[in-house]
């Protein structure tokens, strides 16, 4: 059965769009657009780059709290965007825990630290780790962990449906990646301002109450995923039992802003029914 509400994306004023909508078991429950076309995922990608990351936490190769990055710096820092790391420049701007700085630096510095912990590159590693055992052939990273990747809505319907339902990691690994780290942390959510508190788990966004948003006003609370600055997101609501995920080849701006809460409303709202 077609879901009438994914159509939204033929409305909204980009070139290309897809979407998709998965279950938690796995099951597709409609897409549309080109759903096998590759988009450029822009900080989609780092929601990949962060499950190869608990990967290597459960394979030992790294721990959350031992250090990388700035002085007084660890992994879950970096994953959690509180390593005082700035925005896409490998300069201190604050101690780490401080403040919530958005920073594709970050994660920069920890694809640099797997690599070296595993001694594979890390767009290898998460080819190994994600990738290939996801079935997610049509998904690459070729340059940053931050904002390099490319993929389809296929392969990021494969990729929800794991988070729902772990297989390739403890559910209790992906369970700490979704809660809140360094509760209480203000910082910006880039596109939609200030926000107190920003709440972020391990390489996810979580929701929250957060206002405005990019999610729906009907989203629960514990929502999380990311969205991109190419005209992506992905998000997972776990109450919903439901992920979504939608590319377009626009980037970001007030468009998204005003597309993107709506359709993500009517989704729910058709799947509640």
């Amino acid at each position: 059965m077609p879901l009438n509400s994914l159509a939204m994306i033929e409305n909204w004023p980009v070139p290309t769009a897809a979407a998709g909508v998965v279950r938690a078991d796995g099951t597709v429950l409609g897409t549309h657009g080109p759903a096998g076309r590759r988009f450029p995922l822009a900080s989609v990608t780092k929601p990949l780059a962060a499950y190869a990351a608990l990967v290597a936490y459960e394979e030992g190769a790294i721990e959350f709290d031992e250090p990388a990055g700035p002085a007084g710096s660890t992994v879950r820092h970096l994953l959690a965007h509180t390593s005082g790391l700035a925005f896409d420049e490998h300069r201190v701007m604050s101690a780490p825990g401080e403040r919530r700085l958005y920073s594709n630096a970050g994660f920069e510095v920890l694809g640099e630290h797997i690599a070296k912990a595993t001694d594979i590159p890390f767009a290898e590693y998460l080819h190994q780790a994600v990738l290939e055992p996801l079935g997610m052939t049509d998904t690459s990273l070729d340059g940053s962990p931050a904002k390099d990747g490319v993929s389809t809505v296929t392969d990021l319907l494969r990729f929800a449906a794991e988070v729902q339902a772990p297989r390739l990691l403890d559910p209790r690994t992906v369970a700490e990646a979704m809660t809140v780290q360094y509760p209480g942390t203000k910082g910006v959510v880039p596109g939609y301002g200030h926000q107190n508190p920003n709440d972020w788990g391990l390489g996810f966004e979580i929701r929250d109450a957060k206002s405005p948003h990019w999610t729906g006003a009907s989203s629960s609370p514990r929502t999380f995923g990311h969205f991109g600055q190419s005209g992506t997101f992905l998000w997972i609501d776990p109450d919903a039992r439901l992920a979504c995920a939608a590319l377009a080849d626009r980037a970001f701006g007030p468009w998204a802003v005003e597309a993107w809460p709506p359709f993500t409303d009517a989704v729910l709202a058709e799947l509640a029914r």
